[in-house]
């Protein structure tokens, strides 16, 4: 006659394996940090598409900054009411050294995002030498409350509309 041993499984065997592919997916979490948009095109939410925005005027590139402009984009700063062809001339005018984002918040409706923040902004405005206003000024440097309306078109996510205060 012949012993045979019972083929029964440890009941930790299932939970060896489960933290087998836990610890082994883990580390990736960890060791790629986050990874910032690039371009509108990578932005995947309201803070990507304001930071990339934001690097692009600080940049000067100038036709990224119009594609992401809409064709009937509107703004509205202290100063008045802007239409895109006056937003990008108005951006043309910066010499933007670098910016600060807080109090970042985003709202997704459908195909629109709004988002809100306060944005701190270093650098200056240089005059219009042909209005004779060449004289340069800086930048506000107190902390402005700023709203973007981003909506996703064929072509990406474009700003339709921004509101600025300071």
């Amino acid at each position: 006659m012949r012993l045979e041993r019972s083929r029964k499984s440890s009941p930790l065997l299932p939970w060896f394996g489960f933290i087998f592919v836990v610890l082994l997916c883990a580390p990736g979490c960890t060791f790629y940090g986050e990874h910032p948009a690039r371009a509108l095109s990578e932005a995947t939410g309201g803070e990507g598409l304001e930071r990339v925005f934001w690097k692009d005027v600080k940049s000067g590139k100038w036709v990224e900054v119009e594609r992401s402009l809409a064709s009937n984009y509107t703004g509205i700063s202290p100063a008045g009411t802007f239409d895109r062809d006056a937003a990008i001339e108005r951006y043309h005018q910066w010499e933007l050294k670098d910016f600060s984002i807080g109090d970042l918040k985003t709202e997704l409706n459908g195909n629109t995002i709004v988002v809100t923040y306060t944005i701190t902004l270093n650098g200056i405005v240089r005059g219009n030498a042909g209005a004779g206003t060449g004289v340069s000024e800086p930048l506000p440097p107190t902390p402005q409350h700023m709203m973007t309306v981003w909506q996703q078109q064929k072509r990406g996510w474009v700003a339709i509309a921004h509101s600025s205060e300071p």
